[in-house]
């Protein structure tokens, strides 16, 4: 039994199609990642899977029961983080994850031994009863992410969970899904960062004017363009004013600043390479490293999409 099937749903409002016939299915113990630009269908699409939306047309199931005629057996499966906090800020951890476990009516013996659990792992444990409002973001992030664990749920929908963080917080969190998933939980993953999408998930849909443009695993996805390859080069100088001659080079599609490095979008590496070469040269600039890659995430995501290839391509997702 699939954790989710999705067949043929569509959900239509007065104005927009917000999802177009759309179908997928997510097995146990899966990691999905959900990628889409404003506006593709993603948040109708959770809405819709976690029983907050009717569709106007097809059929969800959560582990076979179907989210409209069986709502409350499909969500009693199900934890949902969303990507506001829902803490409350005047309660301690312990008081908050208490009370969601009673909304859940999880047993006194075991809500207080799955707290426990969960404020360890969270490295939490130690401020169990402070008030959460002079928690820091990173903090408060994993509180709610216990919140939505206290239920011990099969499915887990994560709505950019992080997002903004610090890398105490960022490695705890995926370490936390990774062993989710590796004890059987189904992830539903939405980020605004398609290489953590890339690197924790093993199969991404990416969704588009309401319609799955993509569903396959990241490397297959990069297969799919090939074409689309990159080189990285740093030199001794990383001015600004380098990234407007570097882009002018013969065989560079597109250029763009990386730190210090330089992108540079090209179907032809060797001549690419040997032009960044003579750019140096004739420069009097060092070239400090020369890397080529093959594919990313994001290029599949950018070629599907058709937005533009910008510095603010990633945040543009919701």
């Amino acid at each position: 039994m699939n954790a989710v099937e999705v067949l043929n749903i569509k959900k239509k409002f007065p104005s927009v199609t917000a999802l177009d016939d759309i179908s997928f299915s997510i097995g146990e113990g899966e990691i999905f990642g959900f990628l889409g630009p404003n506006g593709a269908g993603k948040t109708t699409t959770i809405r819709i899977l976690t029983g907050i939306t009717q569709p106007t047309s097809g059929t969800a199931k959560i582990f076979g029961h179907d989210i409209r005629t069986e709502t409350i057996a499909a969500r009693q499966s199900m934890g949902i983080v969303h990507e506001t906090s829902n803490v409350y800020d005047d309660l301690t951890p312990w008081q908050n994850l208490m009370f969601t476990a009673e909304l859940y009516h999880v047993g006194k013996g075991e809500r207080e031994k799955k707290s426990v659990e969960l404020l360890k792992i969270f490295d939490l444990y130690e401020r169990r009863n402070d008030k959460v409002r002079g928690f820091s973001k990173g903090m408060k992030r994993r509180l709610t992410l216990a919140m939505g664990l206290v239920n011990s749920p099969k499915l887990l929908f994560l709505d950019e969970p992080t997002s903004g963080l610090d890398v105490q917080s960022n490695l705890i969190i995926r370490d936390v899904i990774n062993d989710l998933a590796s004890t059987g939980v189904t992830v539903f993953l939405t980020t605004h960062n398609i290489e953590e999408a890339n690197l924790m998930c093993d199969r991404v849909a990416i969704i588009n004017h309401g319609i799955i443009a993509a569903i396959d695993t990241p490397h297959r996805l990069k297969g799919t363009i090939q074409s689309v390859q990159s080189i990285e080069v740093s030199f001794d100088n990383s001015s600004v004013d380098n990234l407007s001659l570097v882009s002018l080079l013969s065989g560079v599609n597109d250029a763009k600043k990386v730190g210090d490095r330089y992108k540079l979008y090209t179907d032809n590496l060797p001549l690419v390479i040997e032009e960044v070469m003579g750019f140096a040269q004739k420069n009097g600039l060092k070239v400090q490293s020369i890397t080529t890659l093959g594919p990313s995430l994001e290029d599949v995501f950018i070629k599907i999409t058709g937005l533009e290839r910008t510095g603010v391509i990633i945040h543009a997702i919701d």
